[in-house]
Order: structure tokens, then sequence, then C-alpha cells
């Protein structure tokens, strides 16, 4: 069984940062990718960034350049760093992980608020 939970969320101004960390316990072993997702309500959720055990990484158009994704399969972390937020990068972020046989797994969300 794989646990993933996320944190870093909160209210920053726009142009600011926040980090989000995604923490995975379990058989991190069968990990091969993390993802983060956002979703805003009456939106249907958004992959934003992904990166895999190859080191492989893939941005949205919306985040490119902005956002960074980085992971240590081995320790079962996950970080999402943020840059030049705005308005519109204001949902509730979810890390999903998936293994090796495809079987995906979400956590709880953490909220994001952009805002002055």
């Amino acid at each position: 069984q794989v646990k993933v939970v996320e944190s870093g969320g909160g209210l920053v101004q726009p142009g600011g940062s926040l980090r989000l960390s995604c923490v995975v316990s379990g058989n991190t072993f069968a990990i091969t990718t993390m993802d983060w997702y956002r979703q805003t309500p009456g939106k249907q959720r958004e992959r934003v960034a992904a990166i895999t055990t190859e080191g492989d990484t893939y941005y949205s158009d919306s985040v490119k350049g902005r956002f960074t994704i980085s992971g240590d399969f081995a320790k079962g972390a996950g970080l999402l760093q943020m840059d030049s937020l705005k308005p519109d990068d204001t949902a509730v972020y979810y890390c999903r992980v998936q293994d090796f046989q495809n079987f995906g797994y979400w956590g709880q969300g953490t909220q994001v608020n952009v805002s002055s």
C-alpha cells in the first residue's frame, strides 16, 4: 500500500513563491512517476507537472518557466517549487504517484491561494 501526503500550501501575494511537498510512504520502491495536479471548483483536474524515475519532466504551458518539479524516489519525497505566482494559480494542488503496474495513488490535496 502507498500513502501520499501533500503540504506547503497557503496564501501568497501575486509574484510570490511557494514550495509544495509530497511525501510518499509504503512501497515507494514501486513508484515510477510523480505528478502534480490542480483543481478549481467547477473545472477538471489539470496536470501541471510530472517527473519520472529517469528524471524526465513535464510542465503544462500554464506553468512552464515558473514551476519546477523535483523528486527523490528512493526517499519517497517530491517538491513543486512555484515562483512568479498568479491569481490563476489559485487551486487545490494534488500529488499523484504511479507504480510500475500503472496504479495511481492520490494525496488529499493542499490549498494554494494567490491574492493581494
